[in-house]
């Protein structure tokens, strides 16, 4: 399939077979495609939780108003964002950036100190927002990278963060639940939305050209 049959095959899956397992190197491709999504500065200032064992999953789905998908999905993806920008954050990916790159200039260095008498300063809240937007690039990547090797996956913002946080450990790791996305696949014949169409609104409603 084309891109745009991949999008117009793809749908957010309310039922998941769990008989059906998605292969490690299919998940791996996926989690991959997801690692090299854009960020902002490139700070890359999420991480992905990728949750198996089934008895956290399970606590889980408590956590996000029993929705099935968690536990009847191959595997769990936990999108997580950094809680704050911090001095060490910026000064690590910078360094990374550096050692990978074989050097520095000034320019870059310049943009290094300009992050870090802008970001920390405006609060964790502000910082935490701006790193989740960081986080749904790379949701969208995901979704398509999924879609591409023909795994359902369903985008979930319907849980209670703080419950998540905590069965997790991640304010131990200065992280903060963003979004869950289960891949899987679909159970066609239990799937009340597998058959219907996909609604979007009209190009002419949704594209606005300026000359």
């Amino acid at each position: 399939m084309n891109l745009l049959e991949i999008l117009n095959w793809r749908y957010a899956t309310k039922k998941m077979d769990p008989t059906q397992t998605v292969p490690a190197a299919t998940v791996d491709r996926i989690i991959e495609a997801t690692r090299l999504a854009p960020t902002s500065s490139g700070l890359q200032p999420f991480e992905i939780i990728h949750v198996t064992n089934p008895e956290v999953r399970a606590q889980l789905k408590a956590a996000a108003w029993g929705q099935s998908q968690v536990t009847d999905c191959s595997d769990l993806l936990v999108f997580a964002a950094w809680d704050d920008y911090t001095p060490e954050r910026i000064n690590a990916m910078f360094d990374l950036v550096n050692a990978q790159r074989g050097g520095t200039n000034d320019g870059w260095e310049a943009y290094r100190q300009r992050l870090l008498t802008s970001y920390p300063p405006r609060g964790a809240e502000v910082n935490y927002q701006h790193a989740a937007r960081q986080a749904y690039i790379g949701l969208g990547v995901a979704l398509v990278a999924a879609a591409a090797e023909q795994v359902d996956a369903t985008p979930m913002e319907g849980f209670d963060p703080a419950a998540v946080d905590a069965i997790l450990g991640l304010p131990a790791l200065g992280l903060r639940s963003v979004v869950l996305l289960p891949l899987g696949h679909r159970d066609a014949a239990n799937d009340w939305l597998v058959k219907l169409p996909k609604v979007r609104r009209p190009r002419a409603q949704f594209v606005h050209t300026r000359p």
